[in-house]
């Protein structure tokens, strides 16, 4: 299995975004011919303000990011995990990730469950459920033989989300980001390392890169695949760009069988 990530520096400008997620998209599959590609979290719109983030919501299936990514998925003939958008469903807003199959077909959707109300050591406040509604299920999607796990940006410090995604069969996980820098410079490689290690599964972490929100904002970028042992198999460098692992599958039971964790929880 192949999987090719996409890191980005998107803004509150959704068209240029889109133009830049469709052409890194279309490059990747042209130059890896990968099975799976991953766009990061909020890869449309990374704007500031509930108005704005609320404006840059639509209804799926029917909105013309969704309708986008499904088309260009069909025509590249990949499966695309279109990192995460905004969903508007009713007077709900979710950070939700929708994963279209090479026949532009939705596989999966995944609504963010761990919503990131933080005060950072920078002095930056998020309040994300000022803006954004809570998901409530566990997402897993099939790449051909491969089950893929879902999970979103702070999720990633929730350890017990990623044990519910390896116990319904999870062989990767992918966790689309946005992580901030002063965490990030700290935590994200740790944090992503530990989630593999612990699940046995192949981590995917992809991540917006640089400032947005005027500069007043940063993103750590780093994106990477981490394979079951806890090794770095893949890693972007800084700013915009893409990077691309083949993952050995065989690797994910010979590592469950030298060190059998999943057998050995009493809780």
């Amino acid at each position: 299995m192949k999987i090719s990530v996409v890191q980005m520096n998107s803004d509150s400008d959704k068209a240029k975004n889109l133009d830049e997620a469709e052409r890194m998209v279309r490059e990747v599959v042209a130059e890896e011919q990968p099975d799976l590609v991953v766009l990061p979290e909020y890869f449309a719109f990374l704007g500031e303000g509930r108005d704005a983030v609320h404006g840059s919501g639509e209804s799926f299936p029917d909105g013309p990011v969704y309708q986008r990514m499904a088309a260009l998925a069909k025509e590249l003939n990949v499966t695309l995990h279109a990192g995460s958008m905004v969903e508007k469903q009713g007077n709900n807003h979710f950070n939700a990730s929708v994963v279209f199959s090479p026949d532009g077909e939705e596989i999966a959707k995944y609504r963010k469950m761990h919503l990131f109300d933080v005060d950072t050591p920078g002095g930056v406040s998020y309040r994300e459920s000022d803006t954004i509604s809570r998901g409530e299920d566990v997402v897993t999607y099939k790449v051909g033989d491969a089950t893929v796990g879902c999970a979103i940006c702070y999720d990633i410090r929730f350890p017990e989300l990623f044990r519910a995604l390896r116990d319904k069969g999870a062989d990767v996980i992918v966790l689309p980001a946005a992580f901030t820098l002063m965490t990030g410079k700290d935590h994200w490689e740790v944090l992503a390392r530990a989630r593999a290690i612990e699940t046995q599964t192949y981590f995917v972490a992809v991540g917006q890169t640089g400032a947005h929100a005027d500069g007043k904002k940063w993103c750590w970028g780093h994106s990477m695949v981490i394979d079951p042992w806890g090794h770095m198999v893949a890693q972007c460098s800084d700013g915009v760009g893409t990077t691309t692992a083949k993952l050995d599958m065989d690797r994910i039971s010979k590592v469950r069988a030298d060190v059998p964790v999943a057998q050995h929880h009493v809780i």
